[in-house]
């Protein structure tokens, strides 16, 4: 019987996170690549989770998530936006930030329906959206600024466009959007029944002074929107897979509805845990420059390297050209730097669904001082 089987996602085999992260480990390299934070998370917060399972909070939640999370979430929302939404109707908890968009895909895409993404993307949008029956739409960022070209947005939209999705600070570039480009956005959207997916889970971790512009700020953008959080990113608990996603109340209830027979709610002692931890204010506000710190870390150590960095404007990354290294293709390379140099990073080949080589690297800064300076000394021998 399995002989027969024909697959619903032919071309997708394994990640180059595993086959990356697995090198790192077979080769005791620095891993660079797969986006996570190498060190510690709050020890408060380890301690409310420990506290809430004591205090018999082990059942399931409710399928739109714990309220009192929810209301720490609006609550936030309306000290970082001013926007007012209700905890009840327009959030959901979900079991981590690709969840939540795959959910938003599964709940509004019939077959034919396409959906415009931007390459290089995160690498779940394009399964998420075949396994739907849509079609993708795939538009270049612009090289090296990895910006979008809103003619070529209004140019690809036909009367199959159920939806865009955004990305910012977007992974893999580190690029982040402007204001320009949400006014870009709203006359591209406007007068169309096109949905947004945004993808922010990097929300807090923005450089420069520059402000996140999310979705949440714009109500006109939000009527049409999912919005996609990490609360893993937050608080350096990528493994706990929590994230949750704001939307108004008639596309939240499409998305209860596929939500409530797949995982139907999440680990209830760290709802509880972090209903209370919300409420430290400067725990979410103080992320964005203890990231920049460890960005502009990183770039001061690799300036005896000659990988040539490009900018991040936010997220736990940086991508770097090799061009003064090597001309090789950036898997190959990829691979080489971790059996030679023992340093795993990620090639941005594999977030174009053509495999586009622009001989670039991705680089995770997301991790203790020792070990970005282990890591920048071993591509400095290069």
């Amino acid at each position: 019987m399995a002989s027969n089987l024909i697959s619903k996602l032919p071309a997708v085999g394994t990640t180059i996170f595993t086959t990356m992260s697995a090198l790192a480990v077979e080769y005791n390299a620095v891993n660079l690549g797969q986006g996570f934070p190498d060190y510690s998370m709050s020890e408060e917060l380890i301690s409310l989770v420990n506290q809430a399972m004591k205090d018999d909070n082990n059942q399931y939640a409710p399928v739109s998530g714990w309220i009192p999370l929810r209301e720490s979430i609006a609550e936030k929302i309306e000290l970082l936006y001013t926007t007012s939404i209700n905890p009840d109707t327009e959030i959901t908890i979900t079991p981590g930030g690709t969840y939540a968009i795959y959910t938003a895909l599964t709940s509004i895409i019939n077959s034919g329906d396409e959906v415009i993404i931007f390459e290089p993307a995160y690498d779940s949008y394009i399964p998420n959206i075949e396994i739907n029956g849509g079609r993708v739409v795939p538009l270049l960022l612009s090289f090296p600024d990895y910006k979008i070209d809103w003619v070529a947005v209004k140019n690809a939209i036909t009367t199959k466009t159920k939806a865009i999705i955004i990305n910012s600070p977007h992974n893999p570039t580190g690029s982040v959007l402007s204001k320009e480009d949400i006014n870009q956005l709203r006359s591209v959207v406007e007068g169309t029944n096109i949905i947004i997916i945004s993808d922010e889970v990097y929300e807090h971790i923005i450089f420069d002074g520059v402000a996140h512009q999310s979705i949440l700020r714009y109500p006109d953008l939000l009527e049409r929107s999912f919005v996609c959080f990490s609360l893993g990113k937050v608080y350096n608990c990528t493994g706990w897979k929590l994230g949750y996603c704001v939307a108004p109340p008639s596309l939240t209830k499409e998305f209860r509805k596929v939500h409530q027979f797949n995982a139907f709610s999440c680990f209830t002692p760290a709802q509880v845990a972090l209903s209370s931890f919300l409420k430290n204010k400067e725990a979410f506000i103080s992320l964005s420059a203890i990231m920049q710190e460890k960005r502009d870390y990183f770039k001061q150590l690799m300036t005896s390297s000659r990988f040539s960095l490009l900018e991040s404007g936010g997220s736990y990354f940086i991508c770097a050209k090799y061009n003064r290294i090597s001309e090789e293709g950036d898997k190959d390379f990829a691979i080489r730097l971790t059996k030679d140099f023992r340093v795993a990073t990620i090639p941005v080949s594999h977030f174009y669904h053509n495999g586009q080589d622009h001989h670039v690297l991705r680089f995770c800064f997301s991790k203790k001082k020792e070990t970005l300076e282990l890591a920048a000394e071993r591509l400095s021998l290069i």
